[in-house]
């Protein structure tokens, strides 16, 4: 080889990176043999990591602005979609970890406390560059969740909590969805009275019923009910409004609806990729919970119901914050208010041909 031109161990930083496995074991006894395995995991997870903030980095680039071209929607759209992607590699890397029995984590793992998975940086902010606020973690203790960070990696994490996050940038890209009052079409009107007739139809099957006896249609008219109380705080702003601020809910009134409006007309050219950015979103944080939930399982088939290395309860922290340490779930519930495609209001048909692609060309 002549020096000239790029050497592939140089570009990749491979003297580094191989020699980044230092054994925490053989500093004080015998080599644990898989705690190679755990460093390498978990050193792989922080590169995935690092690849998923530029994803996120790139599409918050794109959002944040005042107008969206369809054209960088679709990069978006490809950002995310590609974190969707490396979220599988992180659960297969689950898989392998469990290739190491509780035997042999035992065999390295006091010589890690207190180091834990509360310290990772790049975690933290990918949590909150998605736009999960204090008040959506579960927490194990009093203590902010900065505190097990030292002093610089603490203040990175709580200022990334000022910056532009996806879950505001999408929200605002919704509110100014033009399509919600488009021409002589109002879609909150027409979508009003959809949901009108479904529910009058549905209490029609229930009532009309010949199978059901009292006692049945009394219980699935108190759940036709509920169907119908959800439907009815949609429609109001103000009792909208009220959840919003009891923290019910969390996207505003107009976003909810282009949501919406996104999704029931989702086959319109032009709100095919809205409708695959919101699905991103939704697989993302269904992706991340899944992520959650598998470590959890993990956690106690290695250490049972025993404290983890960073003080935390171990299994029970990590399967409660699965459950609750959600950003968009917004979008996740946005299901609870679809209707099927034969009660959808017809668009018009000069509306329909706006949503569309056309391409008006010589035929000769």
């Amino acid at each position: 080889m002549t020096d000239k031109g790029l050497y592939y161990g140089d570009y990749l930083r491979l003297g580094q990176i191989l020699n980044a496995q230092e054994l925490e074991s053989g500093k004080t006894g015998p080599v644990a043999h898989d705690e190679m395995l755990f460093i390498i995991v978990h050193q792989a997870y922080e590169l995935w990591f690092k690849q998923i903030l530029w994803e996120i980095d790139g599409a918050l680039r794109i959002l944040n602005a005042d107008r969206v071209e369809e054209k960088a929607l679709g990069a978006a759209v490809a950002h995310l979609e590609r974190i969707r992607s490396i979220q599988q590699v992180l659960l297969q890397q689950i898989d392998i970890m469990e290739t190491m029995t509780p035997l042999d984590f035992l065999d390295f793992r006091d010589a890690l406390v207190p180091a834990s998975g509360f310290q990772s940086v790049q975690w933290r902010l990918i949590e909150n560059l998605l736009g999960m606020r204090t008040t959506d973690r579960h927490a194990f203790t009093k203590a902010p969740y900065t505190s097990r960070l030292k002093g610089a990696d603490a203040e990175t994490v709580s200022s990334s909590e000022s910056e532009p996050d996806m879950f505001t940038l999408v929200e605002s890209w919704l509110a100014r969805t033009p399509f919600i009052r488009f021409g002589t079409f109002d879609f909150w009107s027409a979508y009003r009275e959809a949901v009108d007739v479904m529910l009058r139809s549905d209490r029609a099957v229930i009532e009309d019923n010949p199978v059901l006896n009292v006692a049945e249609k009394e219980q699935q008219l108190k759940h036709l009910q509920r169907t119908t109380d959800h439907f009815a705080a949609l429609f109001d702003a103000s009792t909208y409004t009220a959840l919003v601020e009891k923290g019910e809910q969390r996207l505003s009134h107009e976003a909810l609806q282009a949501a919406l409006l996104i999704h029931l007309y989702r086959d319109e050219p032009i709100l095919h990729l809205p409708f695959r950015l919101l699905q991103a979103l939704v697989d993302i944080d269904e992706g991340f919970t899944t992520w959650r939930y598998r470590h959890a399982l993990m956690v106690a088939r290695m250490i049972g119901t025993k404290i983890g290395t960073g003080g935390s309860s171990g299994h029970d922290y990590l399967r409660k914050s699965a459950e609750h340490n959600r950003v968009f779930k917004d979008l996740v519930n946005l299901s609870t208010f679809f209707i099927p495609r034969s009660n959808l209001p017809q668009l018009p048909d000069d509306i329909s041909a706006e949503l569309g692609f056309r391409w008006r060309g010589s035929t000769s």
